[in-house]
């Protein structure tokens, strides 16, 4: 893989899409994980503003530091770069105490999270008319649908949302981008546990990606261990159960004879 080429490609890209747009710059949510860390790091290098927002909501510590330090690199790093922080803990309990309490189940409860940030991105994207960039991963965003609809999912435009996850690992590494990201253990950052997206999903992101390609040009079945049919079967009903999230909304069509 070109690294550097794949780089000035993503960044001209943007810098294309913003000046078309005419908008002035980018706003991003931080999470102390990897896909963000790309993101903001490739945005920055637009030499156009961008606005990074750390937004905690009963955050885990190590989650949050991780996300303020990159911050800080970026700022180190990069003059057009300047953030926020936004704790939406008290915000989240607010809006819980108005909703019923038999449908505040964990995934609920983790969704409405993620689209509080959202709002919270928007409100600064509009005001600075700014961009908000997406940072899902071709896995997450095209294969098991690892995203909350109208959440992380609600963004302006996804820079890497052709890359699978080592090529994330890969261009993050060619860009300097701290080691305790590096080797962080993938989460999704709606949970005060800090449980990773391993967890939630039952396989690695390594695996996924051999599924992913393994679907788009089968193979042998009965060449396959017990291991990798689990993965296969995991992959299979994720990107099928979150088709709803990949696809477009879908619009009931009227016939000309009924207008």
């Amino acid at each position: 893989m070109q690294n550097k080429e794949i780089i000035n490609h993503i960044v001209n890209w943007l810098s294309n899409y913003s000046e078309q747009s005419k908008t002035s710059g980018f706003v991003i949510g931080i999470s102390g994980g990897i896909d963000s860390a790309l993101t903001s790091a490739l945005c920055a290098k637009t030499g156009k503003p961008v606005i990074c927002l750390n937004m905690p909501i009963h955050q885990h510590k190590a989650e949050y530091d991780r996300g303020h330090e990159h911050i800080k690199w970026l700022k180190r790093n990069f003059k057009n770069v300047s953030s926020h922080e936004v704790e939406l803990t008290e915000t989240f309990k607010t809006f819980s105490t108005a909703l019923p309490t038999d449908i505040q189940d964990w995934l609920t409860m983790a969704n409405t999270r993620s689209r509080l940030r959202m709002t919270t991105l928007y409100a600064f994207a509009c005001h600075h008319k700014m961009l908000v960039a997406g940072t899902g991963n071709k896995v997450e965003d095209f294969g098991i649908g690892f995203f909350t609809k109208y959440g992380d999912g609600g963004v302006d435009l996804s820079p890497i949302a052709d890359l699978m996850k080592s090529e994330v690992y890969a261009l993050s590494k060619e860009l300097g981008v701290m080691n305790s990201i590096l080797i962080a253990p993938p989460t999704d950052g709606l949970f005060a546990d800090s449980r990773s997206d391993e967890d939630q999903i039952g396989a690695t992101y390594d695996e996924l990606e051999w599924a992913m390609k393994f679907i788009a040009n089968p193979h042998d079945f009965s060449t396959l261990n017990d291991r990798q049919k689990i993965v296969l079967d995991i992959y299979t009903r994720m990107n099928k159960a979150n088709q709803h999230k990949m696809n477009p909304i879908p619009v009931c069509i009227i016939p000309n004879e009924l207008k």
